[in-house]
C-alpha cells in the first residue's frame, strides 16, 4: 500500500460496488460540508485497473470522491492497494457491514472535543452539516448521570425535550430516578417518560412574577436561563416553586386595593368568591369588590364581584336618600348553553342525520309506515297540498309517487320499488332545520326510532364549540382527559384538538325530543278545537274501514 495524490476525476467507478442505492441529500450535504471544513480525513481506496497502465478504479470511497469533486479539490488523498481477484467484492462487503456511524454519546464527546480546541457551536454547525440547536441538545449529555450515558450509547435515545428534563436535574436525583427504571434482561428498553416524570419540576417562570427583585431576593429565588426559550421573551425560570408562590402572596398583600380580598381557586383553577357574589364584568362600580388570585401557572390575576343589596327596612325610604342603583357595572347575565348559530349549525346537523338515516339504516316496513303517516303531522306538510311547495302547478312530492304506477296508471306493487319510495318521500319531507322547512317535533321522533343520533357528524370542530357557553363546555370536559381551562378559549382549543380523530356529539343535538315538549304536542294534537266540524257518522265510518283495507293489503303485500 502507498499513499498518493491524485484528481478524483481521474478515478473509475467499480462497477461491482457493493453500495448501489443513492445516498439522501441530506447525507450528501453533511459530508460535503465536512469535506469543504477539514477536508477528506480518510483517504479512499483505490486499485490499478485491469489491463495496465495508469488507470484506478475506487474500490472504497465512492461517495467521499464525488464530494470532493462537487467541493472542487483538484487533488485528494488515497491510497494504492493491490487488485484483488474479486474485484474488491469481499472487502465492499466487509467494509459496509463493519462500518457503524457514531453513536450520539459519541458524537457529543467528539463535539466536547472540538470546543476545547476553541471550535465555537457555530462552526462545528457548519463544519458537520447540523442546526447549532442539534449541537446544543447532544451538550446536554454533560450534565447526564454516566450510567444513563453507556445506555444512550447503545442508541436508546430520550427525545429532546426528556433530555433537558434529565439534564436539568442533579446527578444524585438522576441517580435515584435511574434505580427505579434502569433497564433489565427481562426489559432491556428504557421508558424514558418515566425516567423524565420522576425528575420533572414545575416551572415558574420570571415574566409571570409581579414582584420585583426584592421580593425575589427574600425569598431566596434563583433565576436560571432557558436556553431553547424563543429570544423575544424572558426566558428566567426557577423550580422554587413554594419560593415563588410565597413572594407572589406577599406582593397581593402588599398591593391589595380597597374592598380587595384574595381569593382561593378551585381543583379547575377558578377563582372562588364569596357565598352569594356576582361576579362583574366591563368596568365596575365604586362599590364593588376586587378579589386577586394566583392562577395555575402563577399569575397574578383579578377579578371584580357584586355582593347582594341588604334588604331595605319596610317603610319609605327618608327624605333626600338616594335609593339609586349605580349604573357603571353591569353584572352579565347567564349565557344559553347553546347560542343561536349553534341551534341552527344543530338544526343542519339533525337534517343531514335524518336523511341519511332514512336513506341507510334499516327500517321494518311497520315502521316505514308509521313514519309516513308521522310525516303529515310535520309543521312544513298541508293536508290540502301534501308538501311545501309546488311547482309548475304541481306538488313537488308527486315524482315519488309516479315510480308506483304503469303505464296504464294503476298501481304496480313492488314491495322494493315501494319501500324505496317511501324512503326517498320521507328524505324529502323530514326536515330539522330552523327555518320554514322544519317538520317540529315528528322530525325528532323519526330520528329517534330509526338511530339517527348514530349518523350526526363530529361537533368537536371550533366553530360548533364557540357556540357553547363555558359551564356547556366545561360539562363537555366530563369523560374525556381535558381539564377545563381558565380563559374559555384554551377550554375550546384543547377540546377541539382532543375531538379532532374523534367524534363529539353534545347532548342538545339528539333527536330524542324533550319529554315536556313532546307532552304537549301530544295534548295539542288530541284536543279537538270546539268550533271544528262536526263528521258525519257513515261518512266517518266509511273512512275507517277504507283505512283498515288501505293497512290489511299493505302488511299482505309486505309478506
Amino acid at each position: 500500500m502507498r499513499l498518493i495524490k491524485i484528481d478524483p476525476r481521474a478515478l473509475k467507478e467499480n462497477p461491482d460496488r457493493l453500495r448501489q442505492t443513492k445516498s439522501t441529500p441530506q447525507a450528501d450535504a453533511l459530508l460535503l460540508a465536512t469535506i469543504k471544513a477539514v477536508g477528506i480525513v480518510q483517504p479512499p481506496v483505490i486499485t490499478p485497473e485491469a489491463g495496465g497502465g495508469n488507470a484506478y478504479i475506487i474500490n472504497a470511497g465512492h461517495r467521499r470522491v464525488k464530494q470532493a469533486i462537487a467541493a472542487g479539490l483538484e487533488e485528494i488523498d488515497v491510497i494504492v492497494d493491490e487488485a484483488a481477484n474479486d474485484n474488491g467484492a469481499m472487502r465492499s462487503i466487509v467494509e459496509n457491514i463493519a462500518f457503524e456511524p457514531l453513536n450520539p454519546v459519541d458524537q457529543w464527546r467528539a463535539i466536547e472535543r472540538l470546543v476545547a480546541l476553541g471550535w465555537t457551536e457555530e462552526a462545528i454547525g457548519v463544519a458537520l452539516a447540523l442546526p447549532v440547536r442539534q449541537i446544543r441538545k447532544l451538550r446536554l449529555l454533560a450534565n447526564v448521570l454516566p450510567a444513563m450515558l453507556d445506555h444512550m450509547a447503545k442508541g436508546d435515545m430520550p427525545n429532546e425535550q426528556q433530555l433537558r428534563t434529565i439534564a436539568a436535574a442533579s446527578l444524585d436525583e438522576q441517580k435515584e430516578v435511574w434505580k427505579k427504571h434502569k433497564p433489565s434482561k427481562a426489559d432491556p428498553q428504557v421508558s424514558w417518560w418515566s425516567v423524565a416524570q420522576g425528575l420533572q419540576k414545575t416551572r415558574m417562570h420570571a415574566r409571570h412574577a409581579s414582584f420585583g427583585d426584592d421580593l425575589a431576593q427574600a425569598y431566596g429565588i434563583q433565576w436560571v436561563e432557558d436556553l431553547f426559550a424563543p429570544a423575544d421573551e424572558d426566558s428566567r425560570y426557577t423550580t422554587d416553586v413554594e419560593a415563588f408562590l410565597g413572594a407572589q402572596h406577599e406582593w397581593m398583600a402588599n398591593n391589595l386595593p380597597k374592598k380587595g380580598v384574595i381569593a382561593e381557586t378551585t381543583n379547575w383553577g377558578e377563582v372562588k368568591l364569596p357565598p352569594k357574589a356576582e361576579r362583574v364584568h366591563g368596568k365596575p362600580a365604586k362599590s364593588d369588590c376586587t378579589a386577586l388570585y394566583l392562577d395555575r401557572e402563577g399569575r397574578v390575576q383579578t377579578v371584580h364581584y357584586r355582593m347582594p343589596e341588604a334588604k331595605k327596612p319596610k317603610g319609605k325610604a327618608a327624605p333626600g336618600s338616594d335609593s339609586a342603583p349605580d349604573d357603571v357595572g353591569v353584572v352579565s347575565k347567564p349565557r344559553p348553553d347553546v347560542t343561536r348559530k349553534g341551534v341552527e349549525m344543530i338544526g343542519d346537523y339533525r337534517t343531514d342525520a335524518l336523511r341519511e338515516a332514512l336513506g341507510r339504516a334499516p327500517i321494518e316496513d311497520d315502521t316505514l309506515m308509521a313514519l309516513l303517516i308521522l310525516a303529515f303531522a310535520g309543521q312544513n306538510v298541508s293536508a290540502t297540498t301534501g308538501s311545501v311547495g309546488f311547482h309548475n302547478g304541481h306538488s313537488r312530492l308527486a315524482k315519488h309517487a309516479v315510480v308506483l304506477l304503469d303505464s296504464d296508471g294503476k298501481l304496480a306493487i313492488d314491495m322494493d320499488t315501494l319501500r324505496a319510495a317511501a324512503r326517498a318521500m320521507l328524505i324529502d319531507v323530514f326536515s330539522c332545520r330552523e327555518n320554514a322547512t322544519n317538520s317540529g317535533i315528528v322530525a325528532r321522533i323519526a330520528g329517534a326510532t330509526i338511530g339517527a343520533d348514530e349518523f350526526l357528524p363530529n361537533m368537536g370542530s371550533e366553530d360548533f364549540l364557540s357556540c357553547l357557553s363555558r359551564p356547556a363546555l366545561e360539562a363537555s370536559c366530563k369523560d374525556t382527559p381535558v381539564l377545563p381551562r381558565q380563559r374559555a378559549k384554551d377550554t375550546r382549543d384543547a377540546l377541539a384538538e382532543h375531538f379532532k380523530d374523534g367524534r363529539f356529539v353534545h347532548a342538545a343535538a339528539l333527536f330524542a325530543p324533550d319529554p315536556t315538549k313532546l307532552s304537549e304536542w301530544l295534548m295539542s294534537s288530541t284536543t279537538v278545537p270546539d268550533d271544528a266540524e262536526e263528521v258525519d257518522e257513515e261518512t266517518a265510518g266509511i273512512a275507517d274501514d277504507t283505512a283498515r283495507d288501505d293497512a290489511e293489503a299493505f302488511r299482505e303485500a309486505a309478506e
